[in-house]
């Protein structure tokens, strides 16, 4: 099973996270399976960019992004090569490093950052 190394995030996961993943699954469903209780507005359902996520080592791990997503992602807040949204990201066998953004552009969030 790959492992999954979250970097620190001041309110989601202050210490960092080093989880075990099941490929197949969605860096989301591992977030929150493992108590890193990252946003997802529109239910996982691709229609939102509140579960965006940078992945900093092992993006050839993950499943190509859909036109969907890349569209979505157009809207993320701090864009980078390397940004997906971990509702759509499938996890296959590699080791990776993510990082999840300060911020996201969802507005019944921000005073809570």
């Amino acid at each position: 099973m790959p492992q999954i190394v979250f970097l620190p995030h001041a309110k989601l996961c202050p210490d960092g996270a080093v989880v075990e993943a099941k490929p197949g699954q969605t860096l989301c469903d591992i977030m929150l399976e493992n108590d890193i209780n990252i946003e997802h507005a529109c239910e996982k359902s691709c229609a939102c960019t509140t579960c965006h996520v940078l992945v900093r080592e092992g993006i050839e791990s993950l499943n190509e992004a859909s036109e969907t997503e890349e569209d979505m992602l157009d809207k993320a807040w701090g864009l980078e090569a390397v940004s997906r949204l971990s509702c759509q990201a499938v996890v296959a066998d590699a080791d990776m490093v993510i990082e999840i953004p300060k911020y996201t552009i969802n507005h019944a969030s921000e005073g809570s950052h």
